[in-house]
Parts: C-alpha cells; structure tokens; sequence
C-alpha cells in the first residue's frame, strides 16, 4: 500500500517540501491535499523559529497530505526530519470529510515550551527563503554527513542564506560603479566543490564587459562564508578601547609564528538577527561587556575577489573605566578569548609597530580617529 504522510508544520510550505524531496516546483501539487489532525494543537516552540505538535482535545491541526510517497522520497525525509530528532508515527486524519491513514513525523523529544499558535504564514514571510535554501544545502550533504551533523548545521545554513537575504535588502549605491543588469553575470555550470561548515563553489561564468562585450567563460572557485558582526567598544570619558586576543588559524596556517591576534570583538550574524544585535551579543559572549550607544561604523567584504563574507561593523560605546582584563568566550565553541583595555593612543602604536595586523581592526581604528573629537565632545 502507498505510504501518506501528513504535514502539519513548516514541511507545509511546499517549496519547502519540494526541496527536501529534490523535485522541480510545481510537480508535488496533484499528490497534495488539505487535511486536518483531531484533537492535536500546533504552537510555536516558545523562543524558537520552528513549531511544535501535542494532542489537545477539540483542536485541530491543519496541514496537508502528500500521496503516493516513494521509498527514495520516504528515505530523504528521514534524514531531513531525522536531523531534527522527528521520527514516524501513524495518525488518523481527515481529507475532505473521510477518515484515511497516514504517517506523521512526531518530535522523540516533549521537552519543548509552547508559545502563541502558529500559523504557516508567519512563518513562511519571516522563514519561509531561508529554510528553503538550508533544506537544499542540509541534502546535498546527505552522501557526507550523518543526520545528526546536518542538524548541528543547519542553523549555521540558515544563516548562510539569511546572509544573502541581507545583501540584497541593503546592497550598496552604485553613484560611480557598474549598474548590472539581469543577464550581466551568467553562471554556466557548477561543480562538485566541498560542503562543510564552509563551502568552496567551484563555477563558470562569463559577464558582460565595461567596453559592452561579452567575455569568455572561464572557470573559478568562491569561499562561501557568513556575515559577521564587529564591534569596537569605546570609551569616549577616557579614551579606552577594548579588544580581544585569541589564536587564529588563517595566521598558523601561513606559518605566522605568532599566530594569536588582537581583533575587534566579531561573530556570526544569526539566522534572522539584525546585525546590530549579534554584536550586541557578542560582546557579552566574547568580554562580559554591556553596550551602550552603537554606531554603524561601515558594512565591507573582507575579501571580495573571492570570498562572501561580509563585516557590518560598529563603534560601541560603553563605560570601560571599571573594566577588569578577563578570559572569556564560550565554551561550546572552544574559545579561548582574552581582553584588553588600552589608551586609543597605545592601540595606535601597534598599528605602527605591526602588533596589530588584522585589517578589519585597523580599518576600524582609523575610523575612530576621524570620529573621536566629536564622540569625546559629546561625552
């Protein structure tokens, strides 16, 4: 007999769906129904981007049916619910006023809170782009990873994509550069390249040239990474900043024989986080700091020619005159971070002297300068 299975959460987005399934849009509609779950109530987990199920008398859990399911489509959503501990369970539901059967992919965990009841559209306007371009990412590691891996990737894959979602919604004028337009850039083929916590897309392109020509294809590779969130904590009072130290790999991995590194403090810009935000948190994370006032310094790519990452950079503001020099980071990530306040003119001679050698940090001390006679006046 065909199996069936009943959706009642984000699986319901059906481009969602046809992601994880690995199917051209459109093709999953003449399998799919609307059906309903008795007596079963879906809410928010509380805190969280993802909804959760429990039986609650009278209620019914609206979702859809997928038909006809294979045992290929039954094994990929396995492993894509399996990443997010979600196992099989048959249900009765209801189509169109008739009982049928199905199976339904239950959470093997009840340790989730309930917040405010969900609805697929909340989710999709906020979740919807991301979850989509993750679920197409946590597949095509399906050959490398385990299900359990791909679900400790998933939220860096979101974030991922929520990268993406930000660059377009705060690209840069374009007063003096070139205004693409669609079809200036073509992307011909795409290799094999390596999915990990990073990615290198291995690609062809070819794209319209500044004389109007069309230059010929050629073959490179892209260092897929995250946006990042930078912060400069300042003391306008006493003319103090802060900064980190911690061992980085780029400088061993060139055979730098000094390999830590004086930095701003820096972290990933969650799935979903105003960038603002993730330094905000960072500097508690990184320092045990509370911000005050942030200001946007600049938003670069480190490493544009080829490298994705991107730094949304900020001057924080904040009381440093009790500051006591501390270890900090988290655990979970295996930091090992170490702080330091120091007169705006000491960190200036490490520039000089070459001590501090991380480009972003440099950028933004200087960006310092050009401001600080007027964040000291306002003081």
């Amino acid at each position: 007999m065909a199996l069936s299975l009943f959706f009642y959460g984000t699986l319901r987005h059906v481009p969602l769906l046809e992601a994880v399934l690995g199917v051209a849009p459109g093709t999953l509609h003449p399998r799919l129904s609307d059906a309903v779950l008795p007596d079963h109530r879906v809410s928010w987990v509380r805190d969280e981007a993802y909804p959760m199920i429990e039986k609650s008398a009278g209620v019914m859990a609206q979702g859809v049916m997928l038909r006809d399911v294979s045992e290929d489509e039954e094994e990929r959503l396995r492993y894509y619910e399996g990443a997010f501990s979600y196992h099989l369970s048959d249900v009765q539901i209801d189509v169109d006023g008739q009982v049928r059967k199905a199976a339904c992919f239950y959470p093997m965990a009840s340790k989730q809170t309930r917040g405010a009841e969900w609805h697929l559209r909340d989710w999709v306007r906020i979740w919807g782009d991301m979850a989509v371009g993750a679920a197409r990412d946590v597949m095509a590691r399906r050959a490398r990873y385990d299900a359990e891996t791909a679900a400790n990737l998933h939220p860096f894959l979101m974030a991922r994509h929520w990268s993406r979602m930000l660059a377009r919604r705060t690209a840069a004028p374009t007063t003096s550069r070139f205004t693409p337009q669609d079809g200036d850039v073509a992307i011909t083929a795409r290799g094999e390249g390596y999915r990990g916590f990073f990615e290198l897309a291995e690609f062809q392109l070819n794209h319209r040239r500044f004389d109007g020509s069309r230059s010929s294809t050629v073959s490179r590779e892209a260092f897929v990474a995250y946006d990042a969130a930078l912060v400069l904590p300042y003391d306008p009072k006493t003319d103090h900043i802060l900064l980190i130290e911690q061992l980085r790999f780029g400088p061993l991995w060139r055979e730098d024989p000094r390999p830590w590194v004086l930095e701003p403090i820096a972290g990933l810009v969650d799935a979903g986080e105003d960038p603002a935000d993730a330094a905000r948190r960072e500097a508690m994370e990184e320092a045990a700091l509370t911000l005050g006032q942030l200001e946007p310094m600049v938003g670069v790519y480190a490493s544009p020619g080829y490298s994705t990452e991107f730094f949304h950079c900020f001057l924080g503001v904040t009381d440093l005159s009790e500051f006591k020099t501390s270890n900090g980071g988290l655990a979970s990530e295996h930091e090992d971070i170490r702080s330091h306040v120091m007169p705006y003119g000491r960190a200036m001679d490490l520039v000089g002297t070459g001590e501090i050698n991380a480009g972003p940090l440099v950028m933004m001390l200087y960006w310092l300068a050009a401001e600080r006679d007027r964040l000291r006046a306002s003081a």
